[in-house]
């Protein structure tokens, strides 16, 4: 098994042959992914080793210390966090080894074709239509909220292949070209002024069936490697101490003694020690998908954040008195990125009412927990044996 000192031995071997000051980033990229370097616990040839993935940081350590490039993690977090985990789970091993490596060094930016007008928190209601010709599945139906769309070369996609069977069931899971004929993203300006968000429109788009993730049908089963692993990527992200929406209150806190009151107080450090805490159960998480998959765990982990973030940035707000009723600029924009804690405290403030919505309302993830963690008893379901076509609508 590849150890410490050997992932040590591999790294400095990389940087004898790519001295990060006089390769250039990609090609710097592209041979740590060769060396297997990029994720060190997926297997050899796709990145990684094999190695524990409690590993990683040894790699990461050493590059940073020799200056070395990394591949823009935020820029490219969905096909880091759900895409690239779920092509490892149930992709074939062509589909492993056209789609990782582009997606590892940010080549190709993903994005995800799941939510759509009708169907968000019941996700399984979704509508998007896939009707099957000879290899090809013609997919005509619209998406919605969909971060980094324009951007994106690819798309993780669910579509209804059957509706003739309960809702769940007739599901199933493809790559989607976002540059085919027939896909059209335009933009959703958010509160905070910018179009982060997409929807998107697919009119008799043409995808392969080799371009399917699973069997026919199975599709909700694949969704949820893809979910688990989102909610993780959202709410479970590696900080350090004051890291996230707690740093920037807590610095302003330090910086200007002339805008504290008691009341304040108590809030700030009621809030910091919540943040401390969610932070180092994160860290616990991580650890804890060394030995496997992430679980309904996650859901915990994302609640836990759209509610601090919430309650953190209103208290900067009131805190700034009335600074924080500025906001820098409404223009237009559609970023590349989710800063959820850049620009000023008015941003943080309108950014975070997303943070409860996106990537599982905290209604649904309440069910989650409540269900798949405590174990209690689930809400009662009539539609659970109901063919999809004859559901109200």
């Amino acid at each position: 098994m590849t150890d410490a000192a050997e992932l040590r031995r591999r790294t400095r071997e990389l940087l004898a042959q790519h001295p990060p000051a006089s390769t250039d980033r990609l090609d710097f990229l592209r041979a740590r992914f060769d060396a297997g370097l990029a994720w060190v616990h997926y297997p050899e040839g796709l990145g990684g080793l094999g190695a524990p993935r409690s590993l990683q940081g040894v790699v990461d350590a050493e590059l940073e210390a020799a200056g070395a490039p990394d591949n823009d993690p935020r820029r490219i977090g969905i096909g880091l966090g759900m895409a690239a985990p779920t092509i490892l789970k149930y992709g074939t091993e062509e589909q492993k080894r056209q789609y990782l490596r582009p997606l590892w060094t940010g080549e190709e930016v993903w994005c995800q074709l799941f939510s759509e007008p009708g169907a968000g928190s019941d996700l399984a209601a979704l509508g998007t239509r896939a009707v099957r010709e000879g290899d090809h599945w013609v997919v005509n139906g619209q998406k919605v909220w969909t971060s980094s769309a324009h951007v994106a070369r690819w798309a993780i996609l669910i579509a209804r292949t059957d509706p003739d069977v309960p809702k769940h069931r007739g599901i199933t899971y493809f790559v989607c070209d976002m540059t085919d004929p027939g896909v059209e993203v335009r933009p959703l300006r958010q509160i905070t002024g910018e179009a982060e968000f997409n929807e998107v429109f697919l009119t008799g788009v043409r995808i392969p069936d080799s371009r399917r993730l699973g069997e026919v049908g199975d599709g909700w089963r694949v969704a949820q490697t893809t979910l688990n692993n989102e909610r993780v990527a959202i709410g479970g992200m590696a900080l350090p101490r004051e890291g996230g929406m707690i740093g920037p209150v807590a610095r302003t806190w330090r910086e200007r003694p002339d805008l504290r009151t008691h009341d304040l107080h108590q809030r700030l450090l009621k809030l910091w020690v919540e943040a401390e805490v969610s932070r180092l159960t994160a860290e616990r998480l991580r650890q804890q998908l060394t030995v496997g998959q992430p679980g309904p765990e996650g859901a915990g982990m994302k609640l836990a954040f759209a509610r601090l973030n919430q309650e953190i940035s209103g208290l900067e707000v009131e805190l700034l008195g009335e600074e924080g009723l500025l906001y820098d600029d409404w223009t237009m924009r559609r970023p590349e990125l989710v800063d959820f804690t850049g620009r000023d405290a008015g941003y943080r403030y309108l950014r975070s009412k997303g943070n409860s919505i996106e990537g599982g309302t905290s209604e649904v993830l309440l069910n989650i927990v409540a269900e798949r963690v405590l174990g209690l008893p689930t809400e009662p379901r009539t539609d659970k044996d109901v063919a999809w076509k004859d559901l109200a609508r």
